[in-house]
């Protein structure tokens, strides 16, 4: 069984209210929700707290995943890159404070977490090198920045359809590429 697959199936477990599944489900993802979060927020304290948050969100929406519509994992992105921007426009209208306890160890991701996360990332870089420049660009400042679709289109001289255009096609690409890399041979 592949990665979409099980993430498909641990979804449908999830929204019939299986917590085994979904610990399974957190496990298979948190590294790459992680990631992300790490990058667009660049705070490890806030991405922790965001990385909750996002699979609280898919606790309670996993009966909304729809497989017809998206990728499992297209559809945890979504959701991390969504909860990532609300987090951002929320940093914007709050003063900065300093940390409540500074000398507090954090959560680091164990060695072997780390080992799979580089991974991961190696196989996205050596995946988004495969795409055209313009397009792999677009994927990295929607998925990786934040930025939006029309910040995108205007960044880029193109019409919004166009770039929403670009960005499904190119997902879908990397899917299948992510997929090809994963799936023994």
């Amino acid at each position: 069984m592949n990665r979409h697959d099980e993430n498909a199936g641990w979804l449908n477990a999830i929204a019939a209210g299986s917590r085994d599944d979904f610990a399974r489900y957190y496990r298979a993802n948190s590294n790459l929700v992680f990631g992300i979060l790490l990058r667009m927020l660049r705070d490890r304290p806030e991405a922790e707290e965001v990385l909750q948050e996002v699979f609280v969100r898919v606790w309670t929406r996993a009966g909304r995943y729809d497989p017809t519509l998206a990728n499992p994992q297209t559809w945890l992105v979504a959701i991390t890159r969504n909860a990532a921007i609300d987090r951002l426009r929320a940093r914007q209208s709050r003063p900065l404070t300093a940390p409540l306890c500074p000398d507090m160890p954090g959560s680091a991701p164990s060695p072997e977490a780390q080992a799979v996360a580089a991974d991961q990332r190696s196989r996205l870089d050596h995946c988004l090198s495969l795409l055209e420049n313009d397009k792999a660009q677009a994927v990295r400042d929607a998925y990786l920045e934040g930025w939006s679709y029309e910040e995108l289109a205007s960044r880029s001289g193109v019409p919004l359809n166009t770039m929403k255009t670009w960005l499904r096609r190119s997902l879908h690409r990397l899917r299948r590429c992510m997929d090809q890399s994963t799936d023994p041979q």
